[in-house]
């Protein structure tokens, strides 16, 4: 066997140990909620409705392929992505199956049809209302993620907490929602609350990562 081949098999092996590690359905579930920010295994039990020794062993195999990092806080154990890298892999990820799979463009428009009436805006868009000062950007996800990372000049307010802070948002503005990409449809939930009373109100179907990978090629920038 000739070097260049040992070379070649020992790379295409190394690259192998990070798809072992995305080949379980739960683990990429896992590290997309990562991509929001930092949580303990408690936290991430609790999002995916599996046990604290399910979710364990799911992170220790991450950590072995250097997707995710951990820390002690206290009496627990906090999760992140390693670097961001793998929250950009994980919206190319995205964008691929949905274009390959008819499977996942089912799913979507499944998650999707309860909110047919509402059409997400472009991002163009947005940022054409937010240069003319036209909407407030209001970002629906829990507090603990926009801390970890938002678009700029978003403001947080949860989903659980948006009804008793209506009064706090302008009457001249549009209010325009997201959360945390384009599976999620909280943001949605948002502007059919907020339209059903009288707040003029839509929504972007991006998130934060997705909204990272556009200013890339923007002058814009993220908190």
């Amino acid at each position: 066997m000739s070097m260049d081949r040992v070379w070649r098999d020992q790379l295409y092996q190394e690259f192998a140990r990070i798809g072992k590690s995305l080949s379980s359905p739960k683990r990429l579930e896992l590290l997309d909620i990562l991509t929001q920010g930092p949580k303990s295994v408690d936290q991430l039990a609790k999002i995916t409705e599996m046990s604290v020794a399910n979710v364990s062993q799911h992170l220790q195999t991450l950590h072995e392929s250097k997707l995710v990092r951990s820390h002690r806080q206290g009496n627990f154990v906090i999760y992140e992505i390693a670097e961001f890298a793998v929250a950009d892999f994980m919206v190319s990820l995205h964008r691929l199956s949905e274009k390959q799979l008819v499977e996942v463009q089912k799913l979507k428009s499944d998650l999707l049809q309860n909110h047919v009436s509402i059409e997400p805006i472009a991002l163009e868009e947005l940022l054409r209302k937010m240069d003319s000062g036209e909407v407030i950007l209001l970002d629906v996800r829990p507090e603990h993620e926009y801390a970890a990372g938002h678009i700029q000049g978003a403001v947080s307010i949860p989903m659980e907490e948006l009804e008793k802070h209506l009064s706090s948002l302008p009457a001249n503005k549009e209010i325009v929602a997201y959360c945390r990409g384009p599976y999620c449809v909280t943001s949605a939930q948002a502007v059919e609350m907020l339209r059903s009373k009288g707040i003029q109100a839509s929504y972007i179907e991006e998130g934060v990562n997705e909204w990272k990978r556009y200013v890339e090629h923007s002058s814009r920038s993220l908190a």
